[in-house]
């Protein structure tokens, strides 16, 4: 398995590619924003990029599927059916953030309608890409339709915005659920197991073992909150 983060936004959302080194065969994770680099990538290396594949709905995850499905038609898009209403409006989403109209082409929020999805994950389906497996978890709490890709030959999981090193994810915003997050994390993110890496949407890579004892939210340190990061 290779990795290829991309930190871009305004966010520092990380966008990654994963592919299977053996077939060339690649799938990209939450592009937040148009990325030549991501193209190039991909392109460069003479990877075949099979899908888009969302862990959620939010803007700095998705807003820039539209720039790679022109580049790569034929790859698919993947979110989970609860995030649909989400993703359709991302357009939107800025101002519902309360950011003013005027400000959103200097902060390069400004995006086109997505493209369609092709179609939903369901939880506990097994997505290959080349000889790689990976687990779809519907975790929801962050947003409604959030889910997590678990590949287990490699002990790796991508969380979105579900987990994070040191904290979880905000749970503020309209289909968020502070408790549904916290349960979600315990049930489908932390069996995986102790030596698992953990690629979040945001800031750097963890391990499941780590965050069992030192993340706060986890330990039970800290009660009352909402987390980081859209």
């Amino acid at each position: 398995m290779l990795i290829k983060t991309f930190t871009i936004t305004p966010f520092q959302q990380n966008t990654r590619v994963v592919v299977c080194e053996k077939t060339g065969i690649a799938i990209c994770i939450d592009p937040g924003e148009r990325c030549d680099a991501i193209v190039d990538f991909i392109n460069h290396n003479g990877y075949r990029l099979q899908a888009v594949t969302l862990t959620h709905g939010h803007l700095d995850h998705a807003g820039g599927t539209i720039d790679l499905h022109r580049a790569f038609p034929d790859a698919e898009i993947i979110l989970h059916k609860d995030d649909e209403q989400l993703y359709y409006s991302i357009p939107m989403q800025p101002l519902a953030m309360g950011i003013p109209k005027s400000q959103l082409k200097a902060l390069g929020l400004v995006f086109e309608n997505p493209p369609k999805i092709t179609r939903n994950w369901n939880h506990g389906e097994i997505y290959p890409v080349g000889e790689l497996s990976f687990k779809i978890l519907h975790c929801p709490g962050h947003t409604r339709g959030h889910v997590v890709f678990a590949e287990g030959s490699h002990e790796k999981v991508f969380v979105g915005d579900c987990l994070f090193q040191g904290s979880i994810g905000r749970t503020d915003l309209p289909g968020g659920s502070h408790d549904q997050l916290l349960e979600s994390i315990q049930n489908n993110i932390l069996p995986l197991g102790d030596d698992f890496t953990v690629y979040s949407g945001h800031g750097p890579e963890t391990t499941i073992g780590h965050e069992k004892k030192t993340n706060p939210f986890l330990t039970g340190t800290y009660q009352i909150g909402g987390g980081r990061f859209i």
